[in-house]
């Protein structure tokens, strides 16, 4: 017959032990039960109510991220507006020194001086380099903005998509905050160039005229902006961006009215999508009348108008020209939100 273990501890002491135990999880278990109902029912609701007005990037939180679109309605916790001046405010921030920086100032300013000293005091009878200075005017402030605004949607595409799933912003305030804040940024280098440039090249040394040029200028570069915004948010791709928008700026240069003055009938309409035709006629409209003359030989004076680059675009209709940017400039911009609308 075996023996058996003396423990020392009793069948009775061994039985109210594991008894013991089994009472203590019980407890154990209906006091986290307790605790969590007195939470969810005096604290849950109140503590998010508190942490959503005091922090704007608190949100209400869904179960289901990936069907956050299908929800019919969402709760913010600040309002547009808020929401609006706190993106504008950061955009402000970050990008000031992007937009500044002293590589990009130094080469704005040096192609503007450069540019002003190869057409220095331009005579009026020097019609063709006073007709050249006025496209570079458009191809340079057409491209250069456009190829800055590629790069915009595609690098930000991570930051978007993490703010929007965690429900940060609205999509339309964060667009419209990017446009609203871009506009100080964008519009002081196109300003600082034509200055210098306007008036080295000796063009037409008219105040209103100056004024009126220059806007011509600011109006293409929103344009020019707008398009490149589109084209990124479509692709959002940094090579496929950059690709489609040399193929752009390369055939609306070439159709923009001063390299082809005849361009052939089955393709003419082409002509008619370029922002940089418009802005070409505009700037030639506002330095010329058709009632103007110039001295085409030595004492011979032929009207402007009838100017081979000048008679092929001409010089009338200029607010039906100012119409047509205005609705490129906010379809571009509309083409780029609904782009934007698909990035998950």
């Amino acid at each position: 017959m075996p023996k058996k273990k003396f423990t020392g501890i009793g069948p009775d002491y061994q039985q109210h032990t594991i008894e013991q135990g089994e009472n203590t999880e019980q407890e154990q278990k209906l006091v986290k039960k307790v605790l969590i109902s007195a939470y969810e029912k005096n604290i849950s609701s109140r503590l998010k109510a508190e942490l959503c007005s005091l922090d704007v990037n608190n949100y209400n939180y869904t179960k289901d991220a990936s069907t956050r679109n299908n929800i019919k309605s969402e709760q913010w916790c600040t309002s547009w507006w808020h929401q609006f001046k706190v993106l504008v405010l950061r955009g402000l921030r970050e990008r000031r020194f992007v937009a500044f920086n002293r590589l990009r100032i130094f080469q704005v300013i040096s192609v503007a001086i450069l540019g002003g000293l190869l057409w220095w005091r331009t005579p009026k009878s020097h019609i063709e380099d006073r007709i050249a200075m006025l496209f570079f005017f458009t191809v340079f402030w057409g491209f250069y903005p456009l190829y800055n605004a590629v790069f915009t949607f595609p690098q930000e595409r991570t930051m978007l998509i993490k703010e929007r799933s965690s429900g940060m912003y609205r999509l339309s305030s964060y667009f419209l905050a990017r446009t609203v804040g871009d506009l100080p940024l964008e519009l002081a280098l196109p300003t600082a160039f034509t200055f210098i440039i306007y008036w080295m090249g000796g063009l037409k040394p008219n105040p209103v005229t100056f004024i009126l040029s220059l806007l011509v200028v600011l109006y293409d570069v929103l344009v020019a902006q707008s398009l490149g915004l589109a084209i990124g948010a479509i692709l959002m791709d940094v090579k496929q961006a950059t690709t489609l928008a040399s193929v752009t700026t390369l055939v609306f240069l070439i159709a923009g009215g001063y390299y082809i003055q005849q361009i052939p009938p089955f393709i003419v309409w082409f002509k008619y999508l370029s922002f940089s035709y418009y802005c070409y006629k505009l700037l030639l409209g506002v330095q010329y009348n058709e009632d103007d003359y110039y001295e085409c030989a030595n004492g011979v004076y032929c009207r402007v108008a009838d100017f081979p680059a000048i008679k092929s675009v001409g010089l009338n209709n200029l607010w039906i020209d100012v119409s047509i940017m205005a609705l490129m400039l906010v379809g571009y911009r509309i083409v780029a939100y609904l782009a934007l609308q698909r990035v998950q």
